[in-house]
């Protein structure tokens, strides 16, 4: 059990890392992470580690990450419905029905944005 709780510590700590290089103002899928990180199929582990994403040391801008279609399914992680929402209008997203408008426009892939294609 003590390997299993290491691998998911180790595993949260490499989602966290590229969370953190997502920029203002763009935001990526947890599916993204997931192929960035050679595990195409793990797209609800990155979910659990955003819901952990406030409990680290280090801020992990949690707000930017959202599902394949930019619908803030997180949003109910953050404390109250409209704090997700209101995370991303300040840094320039438009936001309408909890889903980000120009969604491409603001994606940022993590395998074209950090040359790992």
């Amino acid at each position: 059990m003590a390997r299993i709780l290491l691998f998911m510590s180790d595993f949260y700590d490499k989602v966290y890392e590229v969370v953190r290089l997502i920029p203002a103002g763009r935001v990526t899928s947890y599916g993204a992470i997931a192929t960035f990180l050679g595990t195409a199929q793990s797209s609800r582990m990155i979910g659990w580690a955003m819901n952990n994403a406030g409990s680290q040391e280090k801020y992990v801008p949690a707000h930017r990450v959202v599902n394949r279609n930019g619908l803030l399914t997180g949003k109910h992680h953050f404390g109250s419905s409209t704090v997700m929402q209101e995370l991303l209008e300040a840094e320039g997203i438009t936001v309408v029905d909890d889903q980000i408008v120009d969604f491409e426009k603001h994606f940022w892939n993590p395998m074209i944005e950090l040359d790992m294609e």
